[in-house]
């Protein structure tokens, strides 16, 4: 692999931390608006809001092992 070659790898690893980081928040944000409106978050989206961060959470850590502060702010809301 060429240093070019590094380099792009390098940007595509920090885009998938970053995507990883606003689908997590966007998620956040379903729920937050979601118990404004209702007053409460559906039960049955709680548990997959949850499992879609749990997989969003693995997407990111895969490519990038220094992911712990958005694996422990995450797994919190769940």
């Amino acid at each position: 692999m060429n240093e070019n070659q590094a380099d792009i790898l390098e940007i595509i690893k920090d885009l998938v931390k970053i995507n990883s980081i606003i689908a997590t928040e966007l998620i956040q944000l379903v729920e937050n608006s979601s118990s404004q409106l209702r007053g409460e978050i559906p039960d049955s989206c709680i548990g997959q809001h949850l499992e879609l961060r749990k997989d969003i959470i693995s997407i990111a850590e895969k490519w990038n092992p220094d992911c712990q502060v958005l694996r422990e702010h995450n797994l919190k809301h769940g």
